[in-house]
C-alpha cells in the first residue's frame, strides 16, 4: 500500500493549543505517519496509509472539533 496524503477542513481550531491537540489525537490513528495542522487556514494534513476518513474524522473529534465536507 502506498502512502497517501489528505487534506481535511477542520472547523472551530483557533490557536497553536488547537492544532497540537488536533495533531496528537489524528497521530494516534493507525497508520498516520505525519500530520499538520493549521488553525489559519481550517485545515489538518495527514500523510501515511491504512486510515480512513471516519479515522481521522473522529480523532478530531475527539481533540473537540470537526471535520467538514
Amino acid at each position: 500500500m502506498a502512502t497517501s496524503t489528505k487534506e481535511y477542513t477542520v472547523q472551530g481550531m483557533t490557536c497553536g493549543h488547537c492544532e497540537m491537540s488536533v495533531k496528537e489525537e489524528v497521530g494516534e490513528v493507525p497508520g498516520v505517519s505525519a500530520v499538520e495542522a493549521s488553525h489559519e487556514t481550517g485545515t489538518v494534513s495527514v500523510s501515511g496509509e491504512g486510515f480512513t476518513d471516519e479515522q481521522v474524522a473522529a480523532a478530531v473529534a475527539e481533540a473537540g472539533y470537526t471535520v467538514t465536507a
